[in-house]
This record gives C-alpha cells, structure tokens and sequence, in this order.
C-alpha cells in the first residue's frame, strides 16, 4: 500500500507544470518530477513515457479580483480555447537521478469583437509545437533509507522552439482581412530562452495517508520577444510610450500543496495550487506587453496504477482570479496619475487527463 501512495504522489508531481488560465498567458511546461515508487528503489524502470492532455476555455473578465460580469451579459468577452498535449520522455539513471524531455503540441483559438471589426465575432487560430524543456531531477536524500518521505530538486533548460510571431488573419470589414500576430495568450511560445528550478517533495503518514508539495519558478532573462502586439496594424503611440508595443517574456511561478490517499489500486488527492505570471521579473528587464496575474484553486484528483501504466485526471478549479497591473500599467499610472488597470479573461476550471508507461 505504501508503495501505491508514492506512485499517487509521483503522478501529483507529473502534473505540477504550469498552466495557463486565459489571457493570462500562463503556460505549460509539463513538470514530470516524477517521486518514484519510494517502496522498490531498486527496481526504477528505466524509462517513463507519459501524455498529459490539458484543456480549458476562458471567458470571465477580471480587474484585479473583480469580475467583469457586464462583458458576458453584452456578448464582448474574449473567448480563449485552449488544449496542450505534453508528451514527456523520462529517463531514470538509477534510483536518485532522473532526467526528463518535455514536447507540448498546443491548439489554440480566440474569438473576440475588439480584435476585429468591433461588431462581429471572429476567430484566430494557433498549432503547433511549443517550447521544449529538459530537466534533471535528484532526490537529496538516499530513497533506499528514505522510504516514507524525500525532497527532489530539478534544474531545467527552457527553448524558444515554439513559434512566438505565429500569425492569422483580422476582420476589419467585410471585404478586409490583415495578417498578424495573434493574441500572446495563444502565441506557442515566448521567445525566450529560460531556466527553471523546482523543489518536489512528499511525506506517508501511513501506508494509505500522505502529503505532497511542489513549487516551480520559470527564469525567463529576456525583456521582450519583438512580436508586435497590433495585429497587424500599427501600434499606438501610447502603446510606444509605455513599452506595450510589442509582447514581452515573462517568468512564471506555481506551487501546490494537499494530502493524497490510495487503496486497491486507486488513488485520490486534494489540494490548493496558485499558477502566477508575474507583472516583474527577477532576471532581465520587464517591460513589453504582459497580462500579469494569479489563479488560486483547489485541486481535486484521482488516479489508477496498472503494473505498468498509470492513469491520472486532475481539474483544478479556480476559487480566485486576479489580474494584476502589468508593468506598463503601472508607468501609466506613474507617469499620468490616473490610475490605469488592464483586465483578463480566466477559466473557471482546467481539465488534465493523462497516462504514464514505464519500460
């Protein structure tokens, strides 16, 4: 039973990427940190291939923490449909280290009035691969001596191999279309080459009883990616002024925490996560256009373990959404002393449906 429970924490930890939520551009980075089966170290599979499959739609408006609700009631939210399926690879050296190779393949559409001719509701698209990231994972303690309880660490490298400036077209009237660069919400990448640091950790109180906690921080060193935020047309020089003209490459931060428990093969869990996009980064500069903001969720989920596959869904439901003033809003509100407060549209829940194959 023991050796259940840690397979239920380890696909706790396969899910502990980041997500996006909207137009807070949140986005997935995979994150399978996987706690091994802390009963049988000695029998580590070698290689672990798992597919995460992650799906919401936004559509609420927030300024901070309060909900735009006139922008559903009049038909001029921003709807976001957003699905990414990370396929990851794992190979684990022995019992201590492990590395992992992260592939999101994103399909993306929003609808919206504003983007377009302001009274109509059309659509822009994006597919394609996003950015790929490798990490190496270690527990530091002995696992073997350590059989209730570890603490991994992992260090990856983040690529722009997604396409950052992917374009589609804008309706202006009925007769006229401009190619663009779609919103940076369903952008398949940000342009920046970042690393990342994670800090993975569980504790069994019993043989069907345990706690789990993660935390993830994306570096992204780079201020801004070039991509012009006009659509196609030409920015504003208000949106020259204050450094919103072209889109940024933000950091980005998650942690989670709960109590998971398994029996007979299944395992539930529940706990809170909060995926946060910054309005400033720790490295490198901040300006360039970014919706910053956090969700706070619950996270309920289950699991089920086979001998050799395990399946996992996890809906983390939203409980607080805050955009917060981005860095341009903030110079605005400075520079001008009117206060200046841009809004985002977030899910109310995200869906995640995956399996993991050990060989």
């Amino acid at each position: 039973m023991k050796k259940l429970l840690a397979i239920v924490v380890s696909f706790l930890f396969i899910y502990s990427g980041t997500n996006a939520q909207g137009c807070v551009a949140i986005r997935s980075t995979g994150g399978f940190c996987t706690a091994q089966q802390s009963e049988d170290h000695t029998q580590v599979s070698p290689w672990v291939v798992g597919i995460n499959n992650r799906y919401y739609k936004s559509f609420r408006h927030f300024v901070g923490k309060d909900e735009q609700e006139q922008r559903v009631e009049e038909g001029t939210e921003v709807i976001n449909h957003a699905y990414t399926m990370d396929i990851l690879v794992t190979r684990n050296l022995n019992a201590r280290w492990s590395f992992t190779l992260d592939l999101p393949v994103l399909a993306n559409s929003r609808s919206s009035l504003y983007e377009h001719d302001g009274k109509n509701r059309y659509s822009t698209h994006s597919f394609g691969v996003g950015d790929i990231r490798f990490t190496a994972y270690a527990w530091l303690l002995d696992p073997t001596k350590m059989p209730k309880g570890n603490i991994q660490v992992g260090l990856g490298l983040k690529l722009p191999t997604g396409d950052y400036k992917y374009q589609d077209f804008f309706h202006k009237n009925d007769s006229t279309q401009v190619l663009g660069p779609v919103d940076q919400s369903i952008q398949l990448g940000d342009g920046g080459t970042g690393f990342s640091t994670e800090v993975n950790a569980f504790y069994n109180f019993t043989h069907s009883l345990g706690v789990y906690g993660n935390f993830f921080y994306l570096f992204n060193p780079r201020e801004q990616n070039g991509t012009s935020t006009a659509r196609g047309g030409t920015a504003s020089a208000t949106a020259i002024k204050y450094g919103s003209s072209t889109m940024s490459v933000p950091d980005q931060l998650m942690a989670r925490a709960g109590f998971a428990y398994a029996a007979h093969g299944l395992g539930v869990s529940v706990g809170m996560r909060e995926d946060c996009l910054p309005w400033q980064d720790i490295i490198g500069g901040s300006s360039g256009f970014r919706r910053p903001g956090y969700i706070i969720s619950i996270e309920p989920g289950i699991t089920y373990s086979f001998k050799k596959i395990n399946l996992y869904s996890y809906v983390p439901v939203a409980l607080v959404r805050n955009r917060t003033q981005s860095y341009s809003d903030r110079l605005r509100t400075e520079q001008t002393g009117i206060y200046t407060h841009g809004d985002a549209a977030f899910a109310d829940y995200v869906v995640n449906i995956g399996a993991a194959f050990r060989f």
